[in-house]
This record gives structure tokens, C-alpha cells and sequence, in this order.
């Protein structure tokens, strides 16, 4: 193990590609969900711990990109750029899903959803604040995109990062991944998973999970937890693929806990000293830069494929035809998505903040 492997940037590129691999694997929970609703049932039942991967990767990146430089840029630098870097598709996946919501071609808008209470349904999704109302969408956080629970959490551990964590000596972050390590625990012993956090019932679930998430990859990156191997893209997609698709056991809380506890953080130490060769080089940079598309725009279309399936109740093959074209298309919607609208915004906000 060394530090000296995070200076150089290929630890970035192999880990990029794996988020880029757990958005797509999301993409298709959030799928297979729908169709089947027996978790034990679906081969990809365990899809939702990609968003407890995205949390430690997160911690790791946020360490290492500004842990020696937040001080220096200040508080203030550093929330503008946390701002441009996510808010772009919060807003963006938001207009999807209000447009998804007045114009479902196979189900109508709910009754008794006004201007009044549509505008207040759209201005929480932007402005990130939970608002559970909708029956009909499952009671999520966020009514018009229901990915951006995950992002409201994040914005939480950048705000207490940005104004303590960053300050924090190794032993204090410890303590406190002790404290959130027992708070998880308790989260996957009292609910029976991992999957809280989405709704207004399990909202402080999501806390527990980022929490644990966050300070977990903050401190592989503090103790230069960098294992050197030879997997690989490859081998360590195989790995994490293996964690989001692993069969239901009798204590399956304690198995998705300990996913989450020792095996996600193991990863992102092992993606970190990971060799990457030349020949995926360019497909883990397309999936990393693909990956933030494509978790926040896609949900618009998990709406509407549950209300065609509750109205034509279609076979299994004909499901299968369109979960894999959906995913597809959703693919190619997320890249020009990031090519016609994250990058170009991203860049006009940064290039706005340099000039001023």
C-alpha cells in the first residue's frame, strides 16, 4: 500500500468506471423493481446498494480532490463548486419528471394536484427540499425524481464536510465511523435492509447510510488505504456486480450491512491501486462522465413503465424487450444529456465564477 499512487490519475479512471457501472445497475433495479416486486425474486434485488457505493466513492473523491485545498479556496469557493458540479441535473431530472407527471401517456395526473400544489411539488425538487405527498409515486422524497434522495443526503455530508470534516484529525473521523457503523446496524437490524431512505417513512435511514458511506471512503483516502492488484476494470466490476446481484439469505440484512460495512470500502481501496489498462481507458472515462446523467434523468421513464405495465400487462418477453431497449435508449438519452447539457452548463457556471 502507498500513497503515492493517489497522485497520479489512474485510480480515478477505474473507480469512475465502476459508478459508471453502478448507475447502470440501478437503472435496471429500478426496472426490475417494477416487474417484480419480490426482491428475492429478481437478480438484481440487490441493485440499491449502488447508491452506498456512490456514497464511500464520494467520501474518497471529496478527500482527495479537496482535503489540501479547501482551506486555502475557502467555505464559500468550495460550496459554488459542489453547486455547479451536481445542481444542473437536480434541476434538470426535476423538469423530466414534472413533464413525466402532466404527460404520462398511461396514467393520468393524480387527482386533486392543482397548479398550487404542482408548483410546490416542482419548486421542492429543485430547491431539494423532501416534500412525501404523492400516494400515487410510492410517497417518495422527491415526487417528480425520485433519485434526488440520494442527492439531498449528499449535499448534507458537503455541507457538514465542508464546514468540520475537512478540519477533523483521522482519530475523531474514526469515532465517528464507529458511531455511524453502530447507527447502520441498527438501521439493517430494525428495518430488515438497506434500502431506506427514499421515503418519507425511511428518511433517516438515508442518513445512517451516508453517514457511514461518506466517512468510510473519507478515511481509506486519510490512511491511504491503496491495495495494489492486478484486477482491473474487469475483475473489480465482476466484484461489485457480484454484490448488487447476490442471492437473499435467511439473515439478508446482516449480508447487505456487511456489503456495505466492509465490502464497498474494500473496493474503492481496491480501485484506487487498481492497474488500468489502455484499452478500457476510454470506456471507464465515458462511463464515469455518463454515470451523474444517467442516475438523474432516467426515473421519468420508470413512471411511465409502471402505468404501462398496470394498463397492458404485457408477457414476459415482451418485458424483457423493453427493459433492455430502455435501457439502451436511457443510455444514449444520459450522453446526450451530458454532452448538450451538464458539460456545456457546468462550464458557463465555472467560466461565470472565474470572471467575476
Amino acid at each position: 500500500m502507498s500513497g503515492d499512487v493517489l497522485k497520479s490519475k489512474q485510480h480515478y479512471e477505474i473507480l469512475d468506471g465502476l459508478r459508471g457501472v453502478a448507475a447502470i445497475a440501478v437503472v435496471t433495479f429500478h426496472f426490475m423493481e417494477i416487474v417484480i416486486s419480490d426482491y428475492s425474486r429478481n437478480f438484481i434485488g440487490h441493485g440499491f446498494l449502488a447508491v452506498d457505493f456512490f456514497f464511500c466513492l464520494s467520501g474518497f473523491v471529496i478527500a482527495y480532490a479537496y482535503d489540501s485545498r479547501i482551506g486555502s479556496m475557502g467555505l464559500k469557493q468550495f460550496f459554488i463548486s459542489r453547486l455547479i458540479r451536481l445542481h444542473p441535473l437536480v434541476v434538470l431530472g426535476t423538469v423530466l419528471g414534472l413533464t413525466g407527471f402532466l404527460w404520462d401517456p398511461f396514467t393520468p395526473t393524480p387527482a386533486g394536484y392543482g397548479v398550487g400544489k404542482i408548483t410546490l411539488l416542482f419548486l421542492t425538487g429543485i430547491l431539494m427540499i423532501p416534500y412525501p405527498v404523492v400516494a400515487e409515486r410510492w410517497l417518495n422524497n422527491f415526487n417528480l425524481n425520485a433519485p434526488s434522495w440520494s442527492l439531498f443526503w449528499e449535499y448534507v455530508a458537503n455541507i457538514v464536510y465542508g464546514l468540520l470534516l475537512w478540519k477533523l484529525p483521522r482519530r475523531i473521523l474514526l469515532v465517528l465511523l464507529c458511531i455511524a457503523a453502530a447507527g447502520l446496524v441498527y438501521v439493517g437490524y430494525t428495518a430488515g435492509n438497506m434500502m431506506g431512505g427514499w421515503s418519507g417513512g425511511t428518511f433517516w435511514q438515508g442518513g445512517a447510510r451516508i453517514s457511514y458511506g461518506f466517512l468510510a471512503g473519507m478515511l481509506v483516502y486519510r490512511y491511504h488505504i491503496i491495495i495494489s492488484n492486478k484486477l482491473g476494470f474487469i475483475g473489480l466490476s465482476v466484484l461489485l456486480l457480484a454484490a448488487l446481484m447476490m442471492p437473499h439469505f435467511k439473515y439478508n440484512w446482516l449480508a447487505e450491512t456487511g456489503v456495505v460495512l466492509l465490502y464497498f470500502p474494500l473496493l474503492v481501496a481496491l480501485g484506487a491501486g487498481a492497474g488500468l489498462h489502455s484499452a478500457v481507458q476510454g470506456l471507464c472515462n465515458f462511463l464515469g462522465k455518463l454515470s451523474y446523467p444517467l442516475y438523474m434523468t432516467h426515473y421519468m421513464v420508470m413512471f411511465v413503465f409502471s402505468g404501462y405495465l398496470l394498463k397492458y400487462k404485457p408477457d414476459n418477453a415482451q418485458i424483457t424487450w423493453i427493459v433492455i431497449i430502455g435501457l439502451i435508449l436511457l443510455v444514449g438519452f444520459a450522453w446526450l444529456v451530458m454532452v448538450l447539457f451538464d458539460t456545456p452548463v457546468r462550464k458557463y457556471f465555472s467560466n461565470l465564477r472565474g470572471n467575476s
